[in-house]
């Protein structure tokens, strides 16, 4: 049986990957993360430890020595921590996984840090701009046991969801927000999660209650061009059948197959039996 230990739980997507590579694959997995870095709850398959940096250092290492593939999310100063165990075979695979911001234009700032992984993914295709060419895309995965259609939709009725610390950015989000509105036929609220947080496990209650979600989500490309993809929230409520308004107006009704939780593990199994002796 392969083991896996994810380090961090950047969007809750360590968790949802790890719930699913043991429930499809049977794999021994686990998620380590910081409680005070999880203020939405969003390690509901794994462990957010109550403890400063330096203890969960020494707890990251005493806790790997255990597992064949140490999956690092985002974090990749524990690829610094971990290379030397790795070395002397204490496991078999150190992977790094970016999510957004930690990387994004940084890939020669970091390269100190990612060269020392056996495997690098990406979660959204826009991360892939200036990206070494072993990259890989791992769509976002979704749990599909927790966010699903509950049948308590308000017709005509969107809802935005503001980012915590990105409240000051609603004045360049509402005259998109409105355009939509206006040409769909749309009423919206708008939920500014720094001031009003949502824990995760109530998050499909508050997406099932809506026909729309409008996602301003987009990034862009190695070769600049604009990609209007979905934001793991926008993924998130298709889940729950609601309509997507994408940040291109293109109206998205299905969450896409490559985001199924299985799909998605059974990828990342792939890459993991191509780059490492498991």
């Amino acid at each position: 049986m392969v083991s896996v230990l994810h380090i961090w739980n950047t969007a809750g997507v360590a968790s949802t990957i790890a719930k699913y590579q043991r429930k499809i694959l049977g794999w021994d997995t686990w998620v380590i993360t910081r409680k005070k870095y999880d203020p939405y709850g969003l390690t509901i398959y794994g462990q957010a430890c109550e403890c400063g940096r330096v203890m969960f250092y020494l707890y990251t290492i005493f806790k790997s020595v255990r597992y064949d593939v140490i999956h690092i999310h985002s974090r990749d100063e524990f690829l610094r921590i971990l290379n030397t165990p790795r070395r002397v075979g204490l496991y078999k695979c150190l992977v790094i996984h970016y999510h957004g911001s930690e990387i994004r234009n940084k890939w020669s700032a970091r390269r100190e840090y990612w060269s020392k992984a056996d495997i690098i993914m990406v979660s959204t295709p826009d991360l892939l701009r200036d990206a070494p060419r072993n990259a890989f895309y791992i769509p976002n995965p979704v749990d599909t046991e927790l966010f699903r259609p509950l049948h308590m939709k308000r017709k005509n009725k969107a809802l935005v969801i503001v980012k915590g610390g990105r409240s000051h950015m609603w004045k360049y989000i509402k005259p998109i927000a409105d355009k939509y509105s206006r040409r769909y036929g749309l009423t919206y609220d708008v939920i500014f999660v720094d001031k009003n947080p949502i824990p995760y496990t109530k998050l499909p209650l508050i997406l099932n209650q809506y026909e729309y979600f409008i996602d301003l989500h987009h990034g862009y490309n190695r070769n600049e061009a604009l990609l209007p993809f979905l934001s793991k929230t926008g993924l998130e409520a298709l889940a729950c059948k609601t309509k997507v308004i994408r940040w291109d107006g293109e109206i998205i009704t299905k969450l896409p197959d490559k985001h199924l939780p299985e799909n998605v593990v059974r990828r990342i199994k792939k890459v993991y039996e191509d780059f490492c002796s498991i």
